[in-house]
């Protein structure tokens, strides 16, 4: 029997796939909200160029920037080495693979500083999840200033709405390492949490719908819901002050930081910081947050950070190795701090990763920083950026040393 194709068929078929869009964007709507889902629908998928399309608190830049060092042929051993499979020179391996900005710092040195795809010096980038970094850097700073009295506080002492619901035992150092067991999920589900939260112009609201599920401590799962309520902790334990203006006082103005940059709210004008991926500010100053954690939380003889912060903060979780997921190991990525990401046990080198390749990495062996920003990772993968970071930094160092730096 021959199929007839008639006009009724055709208008049958298209009023049953609008009945079926209806139906899913109703059902969106009522799981996401509608700001939630208009947001989606507009910007679609996050970049780099986010903090531009939501509102934001400003950080400005300090009143006295710390100078970097420049050394005009301090970049000449890069100048004839090859990299990646195709032997290309450091430039082209990085215009190739998507990068907008990359610098190499060693001791105050500026050894190398290029931008590519219309990026400059002065140019914003949304950080990502490198965020989570300076976010675990202002919780320290809150206990030493005595905003927050330990990591072993619970959560329930700042947030106590979650009382009785299982929050009671998961504990700050439980969300830093993020061994909280909560229920979120990391992925690209349009109606799960994890989407929503991006987009969502009730951040609070959503963070207290994350449940308790599993005992705290017991496995390591990468969740930036437990980064999420760090910030709602943050949030509370400073009272009036807003994170954005807290990071001011204790980040951009004594790291003397040459831009300023823009923290992302869910809405305004008093929203809440989405501290786990939208701090957008320059490659250079990034470097000088590396600079801090490279000298062991002191400033030029000042301690901003507590030493042991920074230790405990780049050290080994405490998660017993047989539930430690491999798939991280694979990649390079040895373990995981204080929000921080560890790369390898013998040198002690450590990095904030966000996504599309936002890179972050500290070698404190070498004293080299490294600051990759990226449209994407390219072709090279997390695992070729961290091979590349630790030959660079062992390249610097034998450079320094030849010539007598």
């Amino acid at each position: 029997m021959r199929l007839l194709i008639t006009r009724r068929n055709i208008v049958g078929v298209l009023l049953l796939l609008f009945v079926v869009v209806m139906l899913f964007m109703a059902a969106w709507v009522a799981v996401a909200g509608p700001v939630t889902v208009y947001r989606i629908m507009r910007y679609g998928t996050t970049t780099i160029h986010d903090f531009n399309h939501y509102p934001g608190r400003t950080l400005k830049a300090g009143d006295n920037p710390f100078p970097f060092v420049r050394q005009a042929d301090s970049a000449g051993f890069l100048d004839e080495a090859n990299y990646g499979q195709a032997n290309l020179s450091l430039d082209r391996l990085l215009q190739s693979n998507d990068s907008i900005a990359f610098l190499i710092v060693r001791d105050d040195t500026i050894l190398y500083e290029q931008y590519f795809q219309g990026h400059t010096a002065v140019s914003y980038s949304q950080f990502f999840s490198v965020s989570k970094s300076v976010l675990s850097a202002l919780i320290g700073m809150a206990i030493d200033d005595g905003h927050i009295q330990s990591v072993d506080q619970p959560v329930t002492d700042f947030v106590p709405e979650l009382a009785g619901s299982g929050f009671d035992k998961i504990t700050i150092r439980h969300l830093l390492h993020m061994t909280s067991g909560t229920n979120y999920l990391e992925n690209d589900n349009p109606f799960g949490i994890h989407v929503r939260l991006n987009y969502t112009p009730t951040l609070e609201q959503d963070i207290l719908g994350i449940k308790a599920e599993d005992p705290p401590g017991a496995y390591f799962r990468y969740k930036s819901g437990d980064t999420a309520l760090l910030s709602l902790i943050l949030d509370r334990a400073l009272g009036v002050q807003t994170i954005t203006d807290y990071a001011q006082e204790r980040l951009w103005s004594p790291l003397g930081m040459e831009q300023g940059g823009v923290w992302s709210l869910d809405h305004a004008p008093n929203g809440l910081e989405k501290t786990w991926c939208c701090l957008a500010a320059t490659a250079r100053d990034l470097a000088r947050f590396g600079r801090l954690y490279a000298h062991h939380g002191n400033w030029n003889g000042r301690q901003l950070l507590s030493a042991n912060w920074v230790m405990d903060s780049t050290r080994l979780n405490a998660v017993p190795e047989a539930d430690w997921p491999d798939g991280f190991r694979q990649i390079g990525l040895w373990n995981y701090g204080y929000q921080w990401w560890l790369v390898s046990p013998e040198r002690g080198d450590f990095l904030a990763l966000g996504k599309d390749g936002q890179f972050l990495y500290v070698d404190p062996q070498t004293n080299v920083i490294i600051v990759r920003l990226g449209e994407s990772l390219g072709q090279m993968g997390t695992q070729g950026w961290i091979a590349l970071f630790t030959r660079l930094a062992q390249e610097a160092s034998e450079h320094n040393a030849a010539v007598g730096h």
